[in-house]
């Protein structure tokens, strides 16, 4: 039975997000992992205010073979990163114990991951990976598919995702026209617009998900 473990890593202790933290701030999701022969190569949806400054920087970085820009769109830019060093680092550790990456986004000094693993053997294999690499991570649950908690069932939103959510339907965002914009929105919580943009997207992906996919799998 798949297990899906969510937990927080510091940046110091992610190879990959140390190189992405700092100036420019930039809100940064995991897209996926590729693990190619010697190489592994994150895809990257960024988002942010200075493009230029960010490819600069992440391309100075000794771990880092190239950095490519594959798609823009409006609210952001999908990169393709590839990447060296030893490798003995949480994406190895994903990818040994055959993990799929739900959901991986950086929050501050930290990055926030939600990972599927086959069953609790390959979940095990992962933490006792990274305890062997000295690296911290810190669980904040771990359960099944069929097995949900309450949390779950209210679809497993952040507190940050909860409060933008709120708002934006307090304050009229999904209606039709829109009563408020996403930039006043962002204003009131004191963040971004960028950053209240992601906290929507992925608060409406997790309803549909939970709420579609569940619903196809059970007629299938």
């Amino acid at each position: 039975m798949s297990v899906i473990l969510e937990f927080t890593v510091d940046n110091d202790q992610f190879v990959l997000g140390h190189v992405l933290s700092g100036p420019p701030s930039m809100d940064i999701e995991l897209e996926r992992i590729v693990p190619t022969g010697d190489a592994i190569m994150p895809f990257l949806w960024v988002q942010g205010d200075d493009y230029e400054v960010f490819e600069e920087k992440v391309l100075t970085s000794d771990s880092v073979d190239d950095l490519l820009a594959l798609d823009k769109v409006e609210d952001g830019t999908l990169y393709r990163i590839t990447w060296r060093g030893d490798h003995n680092g949480i994406i190895r550790g994903i990818t040994e114990a055959e993990g799929t990456v739900l959901e991986a986004f950086n929050t501050d000094d930290s990055w926030e991951f939600h990972i599927r693993f086959n069953d609790h053997d390959r979940l095990s294999q992962f933490y006792n990976y990274c305890t062997d690499q000295g690296i911290g991570i810190h669980i904040t649950r771990t359960y099944t598919l069929t097995e949900r908690t309450e949390s779950v069932k209210q679809f497993g939103f952040s507190n940050e995702q909860r409060e933008a959510l709120i708002l934006a339907l307090r304050e009229g965002y999904f209606d039709t026209p829109s009563q408020v914009s996403l930039s006043e929105l962002a204003d009131e919580l004191g963040i971004t617009q960028q950053a209240m943009s992601n906290r929507i997207r992925r608060g409406n992906k997790q309803v549909l998900t939970e709420s579609l996919l569940t619903s196809a799998r059970d007629l299938e």
